[in-house]
C-alpha cells in the first residue's frame, strides 16, 4: 500500500430499520450479528463488516432514473438460480426489469437494490 494511502474499513447503509436489514444480509451472507439495536446493527464475515444506521427517507425505485442508487452491493454465488431462490425467500424481491442475463438484480426488505453474479463473472 502506497504511504499516505487508506484501508476500507467499513460500508456503512442507511435504512428505515437497521436491526431488520441487518438480519436479512446475515441471512443472504452467512455472517454473524455483532451488535444491532433500534438505531444500528453491524454484522462482520469474510470482509469488511457492514453497518446499518437508521435514516428516515424513501429507498431509490430502481430502475428509475430519477430516484438514483444510494449504494448498491454486487454479491458472488456459484449458482445463480439457487441464489436468487434463497435471496427472494427470505424477503428480497425480483424487478421485472434486468439489465441482463449474467447478472440478477434483486430489491432487498428495505427496497435498495442488490446484485448477483457468479464469481466467474464477476472476476472480469
Amino acid at each position: 500500500m502506497a504511504a499516505g494511502s487508506a484501508n476500507l474499513a467499513m460500508i456503512g447503509i442507511g435504512c428505515a430499520e437497521p436491526k431488520a436489514l441487518a438480519d436479512f444480509y446475515h441471512q443472504v451472507l452467512g455472517w454473524q450479528i455483532m451488535d444491532a439495536d433500534d438505531d444500528h446493527a453491524t454484522i462482520k464475515g469474510d470482509g469488511v463488516p457492514i453497518v446499518f444506521w437508521r435514516v428516515d427517507g424513501v429507498p431509490p425505485r430502481w430502475p428509475d432514473p430519477d430516484s438514483p442508487k444510494q449504494f448498491h452491493l454486487n454479491l458472488t454465488a456459484d449458482d445463480l438460480d439457487e441464489a436468487e431462490a434463497r435471496c427472494v425467500k427470505l424477503g428480497a424481491t425480483k424487478p421485472d426489469f434486468q439489465p441482463g442475463d449474467a447478472w440478477r438484480v434483486l430489491i432487498d426488505p428495505a427496497g435498495y437494490p442488490f446484485c448477483i453474479s457468479t464469481a466467474r463473472r464477476s472476476a472480469k
